[in-house]
């Protein structure tokens, strides 16, 4: 084989697209070429213009420089394939003079999958900064809705035994319910942001035994919004055993699991159709949680590639491709597996299979709230937090059973301490600025030992690295903003003794 035919082979199979053209019309075309352009024969295009096949809005681009005739740099360029959807490629333009005439020579990288995989970059650095705002935001609306929280339940048991006297009149107990009912809008407030942290830090977050149906409930209330619209959500809780793994990452598998599931479904017929969750017990002992959904179902040619890496059926924008792909990487990181039945038009189950925890790493009992017992002996609290209204509702929620002093500056309370003053219990944010709690912690420890011990963070979430290791790595117990009356309690039993 003399050269000629070694460079004609290596065009046929070179793997960007080659064109070849002259006065403006094509003289050949590559395989590549063809198929990047979607046509399946050179018949096709030999002696059409070029122009034809470029986008609108680069015509003129190209116009000018097929008139100059000279080496042209590479430029991206849009082309228009024979289905109608626009392709786009890297230009390299090289101008040769032959027998017929000046001729030129265009090479094409096909930059569709360059261009797709930026995209989805793009947007996973959206989905990390959303992360980390979640967590920033979250413990912005703990430490206002910590004394929201307070106030309301303070309260609410100043005037129920008004209300039940009757010395609020005759709507003494519609007073009660509607404080009760604000209550309870609070609290729904608190569990979505607790779900936002608990998907926030998941990441920093160290494994320990985790009870699915709770992980369930966090993913479907974060999910909520987009099922409601399109399918009845149903539990169908059966037992299934505790699993060792990490909540927030098994709480990212099910939202995006059940995301997926709405998402298969149209708007606007949520009486027809039904997103069911089951967990159950497999014959292994495994534990086994299937979403259920009646959508559309997956088609076949596409359903051996759902948990391909960047695989995806959505617009560029509205998903990476990269949601089964992690979700099946995560199951996996905890021993477990996933998979999929479907089918057109008859709907989609994803299962989640994962091992039981083992015996020897069982959940400790739980401590005892106080609810049926007498409260914490009477003792001396110092609270310490940078929001004065925190303190003020603490205050007002622990004043009646306890001596409650409040400061708003590390350096204080570390002050008064200094000075001999001594406390049962000490209720410390952890993140003030100045004196964090976690300074306020070690110089405790390093001065004065039994103080230390006597800490209690109650934090409206520990958003940092930092912050996030020190709370693991202290024994000191901690209750999360907005805080439970029965947990601050029993925190406080424990410190104080009593």
């Amino acid at each position: 084989m003399d050269w000629q035919a070694n460079f004609q082979a290596l065009i046929e199979n070179f793997p960007d697209a080659v064109a070849v053209h002259r006065d403006g019309r094509f003289l050949y075309l590559n395989p590549r070429a063809l198929e990047l352009l979607g046509y399946a024969r050179a018949e096709e295009l030999i002696g059409k213009s070029v122009l034809d096949i470029v986008h609108p809005d680069d015509r003129t681009f190209v116009v000018e420089r097929m008139r100059l005739g000279k080496l042209a740099p590479p430029q991206e360029e849009r082309f228009l394939r024979r289905d109608g959807t626009v392709v786009t490629g890297e230009v390299t333009a090289l101008p040769i003079r032959g027998a017929g005439g000046p001729t030129v020579v265009v090479v094409v990288r096909d930059l569709s999958v360059r261009k797709e995989l930026t995209a989805k970059m793009m947007q996973l650095d959206r989905i990390i900064a959303v992360g980390t705002l979640a967590a920033g935001v979250g413990h912005e609306i703990n430490n206002p809705l910590a004394y929201v929280v307070g106030n309301l339940e303070y309260l609410a048991e100043a005037l129920r035994p008004l209300a039940a006297s009757g010395a609020l009149g005759v709507r003494g107990d519609e007073l009660v319910e509607v404080l009760t009912d604000a209550r309870q809008g609070a609290e729904r407030i608190r569990r979505i942001v607790r779900d936002l942290r608990t998907f926030a830090r998941a990441d920093d977050e160290a494994r320990a035994p985790v009870e699915l149906k709770e992980v369930l409930d966090s993913a479907i209330n974060m999910a909520w919004n987009e099922i409601r619209h399109r399918a009845r959500l149903v539990k169908d809780y059966g037992p299934a055993p505790l699993v060792e793994g990490i909540a927030g990452k098994l709480g990212q598998v099910f939202l995006n699991l059940l995301v997926n599931a709405a998402q298969a479904i149209p708007e606007g017929a949520a009486d027809r159709h039904e997103i069911r969750v089951v967990t159950s017990t497999d014959a292994a002992g495994r534990a086994c949680v299937d979403v259920r959904d009646t959508g559309n179902g997956i088609p076949t040619d596409v359903l051996p590639r759902i948990f391909d890496p960047f695989f995806t059926t959505k617009p560029i924008g509205q998903g990476t491709g990269l949601g089964l792909s992690i979700c099946r990487q995560i199951v996996g990181q905890f021993g477990g597996e996933i998979a999929v039945e479907s089918a057109p038009g008859a709907g989609t189950t994803f299962r989640v299979v994962l091992p039981p925890l083992a015996k020897s790493a069982r959940l400790a009992p739980a401590p005892a709230t106080s609810e049926g017992k007498p409260r914490a002996r009477r003792a001396r609290v110092l609270i310490v937090d940078d929001e004065p209204l925190v303190g003020v509702a603490l205050s007002r929620v622990l004043g009646n059973d306890h001596d409650v002093v409040a400061v708003t500056r590390a350096a204080e309370a570390l002050a008064r301490i200094d000075r001999g003053e001594r406390y049962d219990a000490i209720l410390c944010d952890l993140m003030m600025p100045e004196v964090t709690g976690m300074e306020l912690h070690r110089e405790l420890t390093a001065r004065h030992p039994d103080a230390s011990r006597r800490v209690v963070f109650v934090t409206g979430g520990a958003f940092t690295p930092e912050a996030r290791a020190f709370l693991d790595r202290v024994p000191n117990p901690r209750v999360d903003k907005p805080v439970d009356r029965a947990n601050l309690e029993a925190a406080i039993r424990l410190v104080a003794g009593g």
